[in-house]
């Protein structure tokens, strides 16, 4: 089972920390599902000391979520230290999770985020300090290297386990990479068979299978779930489910993608207001259609709607549009 500090989770998936996504409302509809540790998107340690409005929302945490990681961000020892302090004292989050993996220009250039991956020495020193404040146990997420020739994944984990790092969630890409190309898990493996404390392995696990090889062939404590759980929570549960019978679970039907779509909007309506959550619920409404027979007809109105109830009523015409073609192509095969 996996095991962070003292904290000891009930299965070993973990659901990734993404940008825009992992808000309170999506955090538990993954607990829904299962999911054994939800990790929070980023947040900038300078925005949290300058108690940012949007940041410090971003700190909340529902007792129904944990155990639960925050995630913080940032490039400077003295500003680090200060928000993961707040983090430590001020919320009820249970991990303090530092991100080392985040690729995109804006969070490197500031010298944060995978900027961290060129130094091992730097990963050292900010990791002890940050250990050092704090009572939460202390992990990492990152990526395999910066680019194909300056991979130091097993260096810098190893920073990670001297300077008191209590886990490690390794991405199998490097930053050049973003989100292309294959996640090396052999990167993974050599991660796990250099440190003694759990490493999390992360990328490409888009089945229930996937988790389970990357299980086996890694010898990982955990695996971590990002992208595939996006309009599709299932993943998780399936996964654990997976994992624990051998058993593989049937999608579910277009009707519960939907129900469950509509309470993912109705929570986000109750964090952040209806303007707000229909707005942002855009993108995961096209996520949870995906794949479905008429979702490309409804999807360019679901990107204009503004009200909750006609985003309802958006996604149950795509259940609608679904059943009556299943239907219309049974009473085919009857007539035939």
């Amino acid at each position: 089972m996996l095991k962070i500090g003292d904290i000891t989770m009930d299965n070993q998936v973990v659901l990734a920390p993404m940008a825009g996504v992992c808000n309170p409302a999506f955090r538990l509809i993954a607990k829904d599902f299962g999911a054994g540790l939800v990790c929070a998107e980023m947040v900038s340690d300078k925005a949290i000391l300058h108690k940012n409005e949007r940041s410090m929302q971003m700190l909340y945490v529902d007792e129904r979520e944990k155990p639960l990681s925050l995630q913080v961000f940032g490039g400077d020892k003295d500003t680090l230290v200060e928000a993961a302090k707040v983090v430590d004292k001020q919320t009820n989050a249970d991990i303090i999770d530092i991100n080392m993996g985040c690729p995109v220009p804006k969070i490197t250039k500031c010298d944060a985020g995978a900027k961290w991956l060129l130094d091992p020495n730097k990963i050292y020193d900010m990791v002890s300090y940050v250990v050092e404040a704090v009572d939460k146990p202390v992990t990492v997420k990152m990526r395999m290297g910066w680019d194909e020739d300056h991979i130091y994944a097993v260096d810098n984990a190893r920073s990670i386990e001297r300077a008191g790092g209590k886990a490690v969630a390794l991405h199998g890409r490097t930053r050049v990479q973003m989100y292309e190309g294959t996640a090396n898990w052999d990167i993974i493996k050599d991660v796990k068979d250099s440190v003694s404390i759990p490493v999390i392995g992360n990328g490409d696990v888009k089945t229930p299978e996937d988790a389970r090889r990357m299980l086996d062939t890694t010898g990982v404590d955990g695996v971590m779930i990002g992208r595939a759980a996006l309009g599709n929570p299932w993943m998780l549960y399936r996964t654990i489910h997976y994992l624990e019978t051998g058993e593989n679970i049937p999608e579910p039907s277009p009707r519960e993608k939907m129900d469950v779509a509509t309470l993912h909007m109705d929570r986000l309506i109750d964090l952040k207001g209806e303007e707000v959550a229909v707005r942002e619920m855009r993108k995961h409404a096209s996520w949870y259609i995906k794949g479905m027979r008429g979702a490309a007809r409804v999807r360019d109105r679901i990107n204009q709607v503004t009200k909750r109830d006609d985003l309802a009523a958006a996604l149950d015409e795509v259940v609608e549009a679904v059943e009556a073609r299943k239907a219309k192509d049974a009473s085919s095969e009857v007539a035939g």
